[in-house]
């Protein structure tokens, strides 16, 4: 790294991150033109009540307004990115800057053709003086509201970044540990086995910890198991049985990091290591319609044990995160059936690649 750069200005936040909306956008474009439409009335209606209401000076200073805020909407939204790359203070001055020209230019063609009637010479400084005024006032206003919702965007953001990373960083030690006791349990048995247990241990998680954040790719997440299964199988031997059904699922589908693991230890756990004969472990995935589901089940005996608290706290920090990623519509549901105990997680994802770079 060049010594310069170590005293650089640090980055400016990409166009998303900017305070300033997409005005462009028709939910933006709604909302200004009834804020627009809401000057217009607080404007018509400090004017001297006389007893008829001017229905065409409303009229007239509505389109007024209106063209002002079209022309400023349309002006700022060409220049976001170039903004973005300011200062906060300059682009929001720049943005003032730029709405109160447009104001003035409006006053000053309506003024030349007359568009809302003869105006006394003598009250034509005062004309553009007070529209230059309410412009800027309004921009003001309007910035400072967009800059206090970006600030309480990011601060939520932060928040669920932090709260996703703690409840993974609960994960990664309740696997580990289950990892080195399976490992433990060949040492004396098959050395050489152990050896390349510990070998797909490391290689698991160089996988797990290569890429930072909260979503992976699924094909990635596939993978991730299928190593955690191998260390397994060390132990198992036969008695594990897989059986995979894949239906129509992207290879780039964002799935929380270290979710379908964790799934598969419960079975082995709970569902074969108990029986002698061990059992079948079905894993079921598909995508439907911009919804991901994925199920794994295990064989149980009508006499076993409920789960232990490691078993509950481990499903509930999947639940947690699917719930901060994907909103109240993603959900994990257990249940029993036909001699088998199915766990199954669901979340919407319309948009895998778009998604999968949310956070």
């Amino acid at each position: 790294m060049k010594i310069k750069n170590l005293f650089a200005e640090p980055p400016r936040p990409p166009v998303d991150d900017f305070f300033v909306p997409e005005l462009c956008q028709p939910d933006a474009l709604l909302s200004m033109v009834l804020l627009a439409e809401l000057l217009v009335l607080v404007l018509v209606l400090a004017e001297p009540m006389l007893p008829g209401f001017d229905w065409v000076r409303l009229a007239l200073t509505s389109l007024f307004v209106q063209w002002i805020v079209l022309l400023s909407a349309a002006v700022l939204c060409r220049l976001r990115p170039l903004m973005a790359r300011m200062r906060v203070a300059s682009a929001g001055v720049l943005c003032c800057a730029i709405v109160v020209g447009l104001a003035l230019g409006c006053t000053a063609v309506a003024d030349y053709y007359q568009l809302g009637g003869p105006l006394p010479r003598v009250g034509e400084v005062n004309l553009y003086l007070r529209h230059a005024l309410i412009s800027l006032i309004m921009s003001a206003l309007l910035l400072r509201y967009f800059y206090l919702q970006s600030q309480w965007r990011r601060q939520e953001q932060a928040e669920l970044r932090a709260r996703i990373e703690s409840l993974q960083a609960r994960i990664r030690p309740h696997f580990l540990f289950n990892s080195l006791n399976s490992i433990a349990s060949l040492v004396v048995v098959d050395p050489h086995k152990a050896e390349q247990a510990v070998l797909d241990l490391s290689d698991l998680f160089r996988a797990s910890l290569a890429k930072p954040g909260s979503l992976v790719p699924w094909c990635e997440e596939l993978e991730l198991a299928q190593r955690y299964l191998s260390i397994e199988r060390y132990r198992l031997g036969e008695r594990l049985q897989l059986q995979w059904e894949i239906v129509d699922v992207p290879e780039d589908l964002p799935i929380p990091q270290l979710t379908l693991q964790p799934l598969l230890e419960n079975a082995l756990i709970y569902g074969i290591q108990p029986r002698i004969e061990g059992g079948l472990v079905r894993v079921e995935a598909s995508y439907q319609q911009g919804v991901f589901q994925l199920c794994v089940s295990n064989p149980y005996e009508q006499a076993d044990e409920p789960p232990s608290r490691g078993t509950h706290q481990a499903l509930d920090n999947i639940d947690a995160r699917l719930v901060a990623l994907f909103g109240a519509r993603a959900s994990l549901s257990v249940e029993r059936r036909d001699g088998r105990h199915f766990t199954c997680l669901r979340y919407p994802c319309a948009r895998p690649k778009q998604e999968a770079s949310a956070l």
